[in-house]
């Protein structure tokens, strides 16, 4: 499931976009100050922010200018009533994606939602194993599967490489402590948890065949 991050100190539009998103099938946060945002932010991974400027304690400006600058790059929708052209500019010299001037409908905000994720949300399946790349979620016959900080990486670089040789270098990226037997657990792991057939291509690296 999609998860946002919603940030909105005005009540009743507050309320209406969290139950819109809610129904919509979005799993929304939803914060009413800035503060409560960057902790929100920081503790979680979330797939989107919609994060309204005039707020308390901190603005969606500096918000999101704290994130880039600490390597968060998660798409960023301003929903703002600063509709001058120097507000626009500054939303998107920060760091912002997208800019909704208020006043909105707000099913203009989820069809903008629908259409981005519509376009970079393309379910990958190989086998019984389905991956969702801006989730992160995985599915095993339609079940939840719970991956590991490694396995998580491991898999979504097999399963975008199907019928290519991935190198051992390339797969220690991954890793915190990169060796060679905690390579081979890793990957006698991933092989249990999904059950692919990865192979071994001695001195080179693993493979997946198409299927």
């Amino acid at each position: 499931m999609i998860n946002i991050l919603l940030l909105e100190d005005d009540l009743v539009l507050g309320e209406t976009l969290h139950e819109m998103l809610s129904e919509g099938g979005y799993r929304c946060t939803w914060v009413m100050n800035g503060e409560a945002a960057a902790d929100a932010a920081y503790d979680n991974r979330y797939d989107l922010y919609i994060f309204d400027i005039n707020v308390p304690i901190l603005n969606g400006f500096d918000l999101v200018e704290s994130l880039r600058n600490a390597e968060d790059n998660t798409p960023a929708i301003f929903i703002s009533a600063m509709t001058d052209i120097v507000a626009i500019t500054k939303g998107f010299l920060v760091g912002a994606d997208d800019y909704l001037k208020k006043p909105f409908y707000p099913q203009e905000l989820l069809l903008r939602i629908e259409a981005r994720f519509s376009r970079k949300s393309q379910l990958i399946k190989y086998g019984d194993i389905t991956y969702n790349p801006i989730s992160k979620e995985v599915t095993k016959q339609g079940h939840a599967l719970s991956l590991g900080e490694v396995q998580l990486p491991f898999l979504a670089l097999f399963i975008t490489n199907i019928g290519r040789t991935l190198s051992k270098e390339s797969l220690f990226e991954l890793m915190e402590h990169p060796s060679d037997n905690a390579l081979r657990f890793a990957i006698n792991k991933l092989k249990h948890t999904t059950g692919w057939d990865i192979q071994n291509i001695r001195g080179v690296g693993y493979r997946i065949e198409k299927s």
